[in-house]
């Protein structure tokens, strides 16, 4: 069985974070594993509390894993501390982690900047030039392009100049466009379109998340870049077309839409 592991905050609802990375990774038949870097208290209305771990816990998390059952990819999502990334980064490069994705969690839905501009700038001068794929939404791309984005000639210009400075492949993700879901992959000079339908679901917590582990599982399993985006892209699509729906706010999506249970 392949192995992949994931990186990111505890979202006790269920919705995001580690939850939703290993949903989908079992989802996907790999075995997930997971290094917490923060606890925090939320639900489908909001968040009201977060408790980091100290850089020293989330090393030693992260030697048991690497020292053990070596992952075949790595997926990240948010850290919010300086310290914290630079760990990762230490840490990943130690043991020669492979197939890392990073999902670059900057700024939220409305807009807000969630990493302060110290993280920022580490997460640029280490963790992103580890990665083979980013996936940042259009206000992230945006901050890591210093461009302003529009239009789909400016998603093709933001994934350009972040794929230039940081040596990766970028996929820039439309969800936050009105009128469709396209999503644009740009790597070795070169760019392709990821066609996706606007499905009006208001259950979104967590597709980033979940895309970006989707892919990473795709790695894992020995699938090139595209077939992973694409597969990734058709996992999400279907979970969020299964219209599920919990909670007082914004829900999750249903992550085992594919797998036969008894409901």
């Amino acid at each position: 069985m392949k192995t992949a592991l994931t990186i990111a905050g505890s979202d006790c609802s269920g919705g995001a974070g580690i939850q939703a990375d290993i949903k989908t990774m079992t989802a996907y038949g790999v075995y997930a594993m997971s290094a917490i870097t923060a606890l925090t208290a939320q639900n489908t209305t909001g968040v009201t509390g977060i408790m980091e771990v100290t850089p020293e816990f989330l090393g030693k998390q992260l030697d048991c894993i690497f020292t053990d059952i070596y992952p075949d990819a790595v997926k990240i999502g948010m850290v919010s501390s300086a310290e914290l990334i630079e760990t990762i980064s230490e840490r990943l490069k130690f043991y020669n982690a492979k197939n890392i994705v990073v999902d670059p969690v900057m700024v939220s839905t409305s807009g807000s900047k969630l990493l302060k501009d110290d993280a920022i700038e580490t997460l640029k001068n280490s963790l992103l030039r580890q990665a083979v794929l980013l996936t940042p939404n259009i206000p992230e791309a945006s901050v890591l392009s210093g461009i302003s984005i529009a239009n789909e000639t400016d998603m093709i210009k933001a994934a350009e100049i972040i794929s230039n400075q940081f040596g990766c492949a970028v996929l820039c993700k439309g969800g936050h466009r009105v009128n469709d879901a396209n999503d644009l992959l740009y790597y070795n000079h070169k760019f392709k379109w990821f066609m996706g339908e606007k499905i009006y679901n208001n259950n979104t917590h967590g597709t980033g998340c979940t895309l970006s582990s989707a892919i990473a599982c795709g790695l894992a399993k020995g699938m090139d870049l595209d077939t992973s985006v694409q597969l990734g892209k058709e996992y999400v699509s279907g979970a969020l077309k299964s219209m599920l729906d919990l909670g007082k706010g914004r829900g999750p999506i249903n992550h085992l839409w594919n797998i036969n249970i008894e409901r």
